[in-house]
Parts: C-alpha cells; structure tokens; sequence
C-alpha cells in the first residue's frame, strides 16, 4: 500500500514532464517512457526498501543439525580451482557426513587428477565421475543419479564457502515448513581487488542481488537457488525430472519447484565466495546469459501460472524486466545524452527522485550486511567508496544494455554457450 501511494504521488508530481514529453511522442508514448523509467522503477524502489525494513529472519530451531548430505560440483576445466574448493568443503564445521561428487563434464585439463590428489590428500569422501555432454545440467542430471542422501547441495567449481556454510544452510532447511523445496545461499565477491570492474561487481553482489534474494526471501519465493551453491530437497529435484536444458538452468528448475506448490527460501548467513568476471567483455557474456535464462523462465512458466499469489507477484515483477531494460536502454541512456546538451525532455530533475530511495534500499542493507551477515560470520566489509560510486551512477547503464543483448540472444535462438 505505501509502494502505491508513492506510485501515484509519482503519477501526480509527473504531470508537467507528461505534458512537455508528449508534445514531441505523443502522449501515450510518453506515459510508457516515464513509466519505464519512473513510475514502475519508483514502485518498486519502495516497495524494496518496505520490505527490507519489515524483514526479520526466522531464528533457526536447530543451528547444528547432523543429517547426512550431497556436494555436487560440475567441472569443467577446473584444475587451476577445484583443489581449493573442495578444500573449502572438507573445513567445514558441520557435523554430518558429506558426500562429494565431483563430475568431469569433458574436461580436457588435469582435473581428474587435481580431484584425486584432493581426495588423498584432503581425506575427503571424495567420487569422481565422468559425463562426456558439454553442458552443466548434463553433468548435474549425472551426479543426482549418485545422490542417496535426503539434501543435495550445488556448488561451483571455482567457489569457496565460508567454514559455516553447508552448517546454516541446512540449519535453514530443517527449521523451515515441509514444504520449502531449497534454500538458495548467499554469493559475495571473492577477487574484488582484481580489477577495477570487480570492485563495482563488489556492491552489486553485496548490495544489489542480496537485497532482491532478501525480499524473495520474505516472500517465501526466491526466483532463484542459484546452481554455484544452494541446498535442494533431493526428492524435489528428481520429480520436477531434475535441471533443464536451458542455459539458466537453475532459474528454470527453481521456477519449476515453485510451480509445484513448493516454496524457496534464502539464507543470508550460508555465504559463498565466487569469481567475478573480471572485463567487461567477460561480465557481459554471464549477464546477457542470466537475462537469457530469466526469459527461458518465463516462456515456460508464465507469472499467472504460478499456484501462489506471492510468486505471481514476483515473476510478475521478472515480466517486466525486459520492458524497463529496453525502455531504460533506449530511451533514458539517450535522454541522459540529451541532458548534458541542456534538453531535459526524458532526463531531469525529476528522475532524481528515484535515488533516495535507492539510498535508503542500500543503506538499510549494508547495515544489515554489516551488522548481522559479517558480524555472525566474523568477516569485514572492506572499503571500496569509488567501485560503489561507479556502482551507484552507472552500473544500470550497463547492466540494461546487456540484458537487452540477452533477450535478443534468447529471441533470435543464437548458440548457447556454457562458460
């Protein structure tokens, strides 16, 4: 209700810059750019920051729980990482039997042999197995065939997990209903010194998509249990017949259990380090194929198919992503240009009205962040004010554009490439 009082206050402040914007597209054109690029931004900004501040975690009923589980770690050329990840694995502080299946999808480095030498060395129950398709769900598809345990856990080759991650991971499974069907864990930023482009990566993956996980979360629908690691009831993954063929292959199997009257949860404190991209060359090619698979999504489970109401809304929401990234790619990135040259038709004063909201999102994540996810965890945020300045001004101006490539990747069925 506050998030559509803001919507219509919006509306009401916007007239003026509806009326000087149609004179040159019309009117109904203009109310769609204003629309993409304040009104339904401007909603759901708000509706981010409610739920943010009205969020609270439920306690764990048991936070050392003993039940036996799964690693499954698909593996492609991964002999310079797959050591130090499955290290990772074997300190855990948890206290039931892990499991790891490590599977070879065609790899053509030493990673059987870093695998074994990991296995020997690290004193880990440790199988390798081998699955000759190219393509991650293949090799997933294969090590559930080998899983005997009730959780199954999906982890990237090339990510480390914090000692307690597999611990609160399943912590949160088993204080959950019956019938919550996996529990997606939180991804940081392991080499934001690399590269000026990872520390920009930094805030997003601490800031950006742990805000969205955080309000799925509360939703009882996170979109994603994202396959570089989160925890899956084994039997839920073999009735939906396991992960698709599809290049989001885990948004796709997350929609699917949804689908199924089953629910999703996040877990902030099962936290997980990853790579990431360091060029931007590079991050285009993962983002473009993260918005390929959210289309991939919702062409075969559409929002209104969804059996609860609260991840209709949120797909819903996911519906309307293609919309805000062409009408923000084509028409705000422009109307920015514009401005600089003195015309404010589409970029003006108003569209700041956004960015407290913004602030006030981000704001009451990082103390969250800071105060109950690192603090628990005993790690630090480092400082990193210019990668989350560059953040702030212009990572949607390149996300957009690159989510738009996706969707164009997806429309005209180009070749899928798993990296």
């Amino acid at each position: 209700m506050i998030s559509f009082t803001w919507f219509l206050f919006s509306i009401y402040l916007s007239i003026p810059w509806v009326i000087d914007l149609s004179e040159y597209v019309t009117l109904p054109i203009a109310i769609i750019i204003i629309g993409g690029i304040a009104y339904i931004p401007g909603y759901m900004s708000a509706f981010l920051v409610i739920s943010l501040l009205i969020d609270k975690q439920p306690n764990f009923k048991n936070e050392f729980p003993t039940d036996s589980i799964t690693v499954l770690v698909a593996a492609y050329n991964e002999a310079g990482a797959i050591f130090n990840t499955l290290k990772y694995i074997s300190d855990q502080d948890y206290s039931g039997k892990i499991n790891i299946i490590v599977i070879n999808n065609n790899s053509t480095d030493d990673t059987d042999r870093v695998v074994m030498r990991a296995k020997e060395e690290l004193n880990s129950n440790i199988t390798l197995i081998h699955e000759s398709k190219p393509g991650k769900f293949h090799a997933l598809n294969k090590g559930l065939k080998y899983v005997k345990t009730t959780y199954v856990i999906t982890l990237d080759a090339d990510t480390l997990i914090h000692p307690s991650a597999v611990r609160y991971l399943v912590a949160r499974m088993i204080s959950s209903p019956s019938d919550v069907s996996a529990v997606a864990g939180s991804m940081l930023v392991r080499n934001s010194r690399e590269t000026f482009w990872t520390r920009i990566q930094e805030w997003d993956y601490l800031l950006g998509i742990a805000s969205i996980k955080r309000l799925q979360g509360l939703y009882q629908g996170t979109l994603v249990a994202q396959g570089a690691f989160s925890l899956y009831k084994t039997d839920c993954v073999k009735e939906v017949n396991g992960w698709p063929d599809a290049i989001g292959e885990d948004i796709v199997l997350t929609w699917r259990l949804l689908q199924n009257h089953w629910k999703v949860y996040f877990e902030p404190l099962a936290v997980a380090f990853t790579d990431a991209p360091t060029s931007l060359g590079h991050f285009a090619k993962q983002r473009s194929r993260w918005a390929r698979g959210m289309i991939e999504g919702l062409k075969e489970i559409k929002p209104w198919q969804q059996p609860q109401v609260y991840t209709k809304y949120l797909t819903g929401i996911n519906f309307m992503m293609p919309f805000l990234d062409i009408v923000y790619t084509f028409c705000w990135i422009p109307g920015l240009i514009l401005a600089f040259f003195g015309i404010k038709l589409i970029v003006g004063p108003m569209t700041l009205l956004v960015l407290p909201l913004t602030l006030i999102s981000y704001s009451t994540l990082y103390f969250y962040q800071k105060n109950y996810v690192f603090r628990n965890l005993n790690l630090k945020i480092r400082k990193n004010r210019l990668g989350f300045l560059f953040f702030l001004l212009c990572f949607q101006m390149i996300m957009s554009p690159v989510s738009v490539y996706g969707y164009l990747q997806e429309f005209f069925k180009l070749k899928r490439v798993w990296e």
